[in-house]
């Protein structure tokens, strides 16, 4: 039928392009290509393919995953559509791929509905091969979709045998490097001849600490920060540039600006990065492959024939900042033909002792430029800008004037009462006099344009000092710099105060990933396990962060000690194990992975890293007494009550012991399994003897922390789950429904309320506004999260943000269904607050976009949920009124691909396949 349809309309393609009168052209014209296309959709399928990923990344460059893992998702225009069956190939050159020829792997017809993580199966990838792949898939029917649109990826250099080039950098006695202050920033140069057509040309560099590239005067790439900073004992990230079109026939020249990062802090602060062990001054490590369209090959290398010269970069340091006077610019350095006859020769250095791992992982981008709301003089010659939000990046500065005048930039979160940048707070722990100050001294040409390379801050105001004459608006720019993650959902509601609150947690999350998880982008930028196990599930819902954990992870994981114990923060100088930070903290190395593997089905993450689950629990294991953890800092930041330590950290200790049984189990390990789940018992019956008052329904001292703490760590028994729950509603009641709680009851109370038969109070204490809570600090003027509930510490910190992923989960009611991982099962089920009108939100998952949008009025309640291709879900449309539901205007018994579960007074359970559905219950 379809091709007979097909037939049918072939004679009336080129009638589609004749000329008709005027008044009917565009309607004839508009109807028969519409016929067109649904005849050509039907003949192929109503099933396309696109989004191709590889270990999450789009098209990435120089993988060090031999065998990496492939994800695609369905455009399906019909409801229930489930692949049935796939075919992937990939081929080494896109010609080939165009030919439908995979000569590195044709997967066949493989008959599964697996679309997220497929490995790639084909013959070995050597280093630096490039591969172009492509996919079909087959969805109920015995023909396949079209060919998805091309992607690539290609493989980095995998051995330290792959490399030939050397490490270069000053010519500085060994035993100089860890002693000295910082030389200025070193520029590095090398010319190098092209007498062929270039097939393709790849640059594998490590520039440590930071770098920047340029070929024939032009920087490489778009990406700031790089490499990202990395444990420099263990591993060094190095980055893969596709450098092709930036090549030459004839003279060509490379240059590389290197900058100090953490791999060389000479400033003494409280974490002592200044003592960390790799400390040495700056050195790269380059390696440009080229192809020639002859087949025949050459290679650009780091080595003692490169020239080296001081630049423009007097001083860099992460937590300082840059000086950069313009004067010492040396135009065209980079370019052919300069003259570098008075450089010296580069020296050959020995390099980090650490490995070469490739940055599997989003770069990091200058992602917005904000322009100042306001401009003000508070003292002569002083001028504040304020950018209107807080954020991590630097400032762009525009100047005009006198060669030899400096500009000095400093960047803060507060001011003092009379106007002024107020740093004490942030600067406090940097044994500095200078923090957050980036200088320019101008070169005297023109209008100068100029912002820092190598450092950023954590900022909402910029105090301008120096400046030739009076400065305008124009004078200073934001430029918002984080991990360029795709924005994988949003939450909107009817309330105004949640919106400004989801809105300053995603400023939090954004500013706290430049490269990894931290907690401050201005006084410390440390990645501090806590903080990020706290919000993982935001980073995930939000920013798909799902690569720029893995990474992270990498360096986790090489931190665990002999005995099995973790520092906490990662990473370090060496600072940070001997805390009393607690499982709290550490145990992000089990939840972190748990939750990939959870929402995005990555069973390889536990896998590369269960041997050191295994250890680092074993510490634990070893100093707890009749299985009670007394160790750790407890709920960190507490509004007022204290709850015992030993309640929160043998909690963790329990989830984690937990989890480590079910990976041991997903792993086939059955006999670690059991043994860790009977530990796991044993913790929950100890933690039960020792806090629970079965005559109270109290934990510990009753504290909500100690109460959300029992329910959302599922430490209580069945028979006392609802007085304890009631026991919490009331005290919060009591409390006025203000929080009373730190950083980890704060990720405990609001679910714990909500799971348990208590939104409504979760709901009042989500939007209060008095102290202590979020909606307070909206009511302060705070456009990021705090530190702490009074605001007296830092302004952006995201330790407290998984209120944004309570938003989407019970809010809008998106949550993964625990009967399968990766949002392959949906559980859609909104709660309905009394003064709120309408919510909406979407998740990017690994299948495709899921949304739940809900509106209600007096007499109608609204919901429209999208699921993904090759998904299904449960969607439990709540009773907000005796009513009769119905689907796209049917009654619910005769929908099209909805199946009733159940249905009652108190809600309509619901099972869909995938596709769109606005479901509307009326009042009777």
């Amino acid at each position: 039928m379809k091709h007979r349809l097909t037939a049918l309309l072939q004679p009336f393609a080129r009638f589609a392009t004749l000329q008709f009168p005027t008044t009917y052209r565009s309607r004839i014209q508009s109807w028969i290509c519409m016929a067109l296309l649904v005849a050509s959709t039907a003949a192929h399928g109503a099933v396309s393919v696109g989004k191709l990923r590889c270990e999450y990344l789009a098209n990435p460059e120089g993988l060090d995953v031999v065998r990496p893992r492939l994800s695609w998702i369905l455009d399906a225009s019909s409801r229930g559509t489930v692949q049935t069956g796939y075919q992937v190939l990939a081929a080494s050159t896109a010609e080939l791929l165009k030919q439908n020829r995979g000569d590195l792997w044709d997967s066949g017809k493989v008959e599964s509905d697996q679309s997220i993580h497929v490995e790639y199966g084909g013959k070995p990838l050597r280093a630096g091969q490039q591969c172009f792949w492509k996919v079909r898939v087959w969805a109920g029917s015995a023909k396949a979709s079209r060919w998805s649109d091309p992607a690539r990826w290609s493989i980095g250099l995998l051995n330290s045998s792959d490399w030939k080039g050397q490490w270069i950098g000053n010519p500085v006695p060994a035993n100089d490097l860890q002693l000295k202050a910082p030389l200025p920033a070193p520029l590095l140069r090398k010319s190098f001849d092209i007498k062929r057509p270039v097939r393709r040309a790849t640059a594998y560099i490590c520039g440590l600490g930071y770098y920047e590239m340029e070929l024939n005067g032009s920087k490489v790439g778009n990406r700031v920060l790089d490499p990202m900073i990395t444990q420099y004992d263990k591993r060094a990230a190095y980055v893969t540039h596709d450098v092709t079109r930036l090549l030459n026939r004839g003279k060509n020249a490379v240059g590389v600006t290197l900058g100090n990062s953490w791999y060389n802090a000479t400033v003494s602060e409280a974490w002592d990065f200044d003592k960390a062990p790799w400390r040495a001054q700056p050195q790269l490590l380059l390696q440009m492959n080229i192809e020639y369209a002859d087949g025949s090959s050459e290679q650009v290398v780091s080595d003692s024939t490169w020239k080296i010269s001081s630049g423009p970069i007097v001083f860099d340091q992460l937590r300082v900042g840059e000086f950069h006077d313009a004067r010492l610019e040396k135009p065209g350095w980079s370019k052919p033909g300069f003259d570098d006859s008075g450089w010296s020769p580069a020296a050959v250095r020995e390099g980090p002792k650490a490995i070469l791992t490739a940055a599997n992982v989003e770069p990091i981008r200058v992602m917005k430029t904000l322009e100042p709301v306001s401009v003000k003089e508070p003292k002569p010659g002083v001028f504040v800008f304020d950018l209107g939000q807080n954020i991590a990046g630097w400032p762009r500065l525009r100047v005009k004037g006198a060669a030899g005048t400096t500009v000095q930039m400093k960047c803060g979160e507060r001011l003092n009462p009379d106007g002024t940048l107020d740093q004490k707070d942030i600067a406090q722990h940097v044994r500095s006099t200078d923090f957050q100050l980036t200088t320019y001294t101008l070169k005297g040409q023109g209008t100068e344009v100029w912002e820092p390379r190598f450092t950023f801050h954590g900022f909402q105001y910029v105090q301008l000092e120096g400046f030739p004459g009076k400065p305008d608006f124009s004078a200073i720019e934001g430029r918002v710099v984080h991990t360029a993650f795709e924005r994988a959902g949003s939450f909107k509601c009817s309330n105004d105060l949640l919106n400004k609150i989801q809105t300053a947690a995603l400023w939090s999350y954004v500013g706290n990933f430049v490269g990894f998880p931290s907690d401050c982008p201005h006084r410390e930028k440390n990645g501090w396990t806590g903080d990020a196990q706290l919000i993982v599930q935001m980073g995930l819902e939000y920013f798909g962060a799902q690569a720029a954990y893995t990474e992270w992870l990498r360096d986790v994981g090489s931190m665990v000690r002999a005995d099995g114990k973790l520092p906490s923060i990662v990473p370090t100088g060496g600072w940070g194990y001997n805390r009393l930070d607690g499982p709290a903290w550490e145990s992000a190395f089990v939840l972190i992975p748990w939750e990939l593997y959870l929402q995005a089905g990555d069973h390889r993450i536990l896998e590369t890293h269960y041997d050191g689950f295994k250890q680092w629990i074993g510490w634990y294991s070893g100093i707890a007494t009749n299985h009670i953890v007394n160790y750790g800092l407890g709920d960190w930041c507490p509004a007022r009550s204290q709850t015992p330590r030993t309640v929160t950290s043998t909690a963790y200790y329990h989830q984690c012991l937990r989890i480590i049984s079910k990976t041991a189990d997903l792993l086939g390990k059955i006999d670690e399994a059991r043994h860790y789940a009977k530990l796991a018992d044993n913790v929950r019956s100890a933690f039960n003897t020792q806090f629970f008052n079965a005559e109270t329904g109290l934990y510990a001292n009753g504290t909500q922390t100690a109460l959300s703490c029992a329910l959302y760590q599922d430490l209580v028994d069945d028979p006392h789950r609802s007085a304890v729950s009631q026991n919490l509603a009331e005290q919060v009641r009591t409390n006025g429904h203000r929080l009373d709680v730190g950083i980890l009851g704060s990720k405990y109370l609001l679910r714990a309320l909500s799971d348990h038969g208590h939104f409504d109070v979760a709901w009042k204490v989500a939007t209060q506004t008095n102290s202590p809570s979020w909606g307070n600090w909206i009511m302060l003027g705070a456009n990021t999260l705090w530190e702490d509930w009074p605001g007296a510490m830092s302004r952006n910190h995201i330790m407290f943000g998984d209120i944004s992923s309570w938003f989407m989960e019970y809010l809008a009611g998106i949550r993964y269904d625990s009967r399968d991982v990766a949002y392959k099962r949906i559980l859609i089920q909104p709660n309905i607050a009394d003064d709120l009108t309408w919510a909406r939100a979407t998740r990017e998952s690994m299948y495709g976009t899921i949304r739940s949008e809900w509106k209600r009025s007096p007499d109608r309640f609204d919901l429209n949920v999208t699921v993904p291709a090759n998904t299904t879900a449960t969607v439990v449309v709540p009773g907000v009124f005796d009513g009769n539901l119905r689907e796209s205007g049917r009654r619910i018994s005769g929908a099209r691909g909805v199946k009733v579960i159940r249905q009652g007074l108190s809600e309509h359970v619901l099972e869909v396949g995938s596709g769109t559905y606005r479901f509307r219950l009326e009042r009777r």
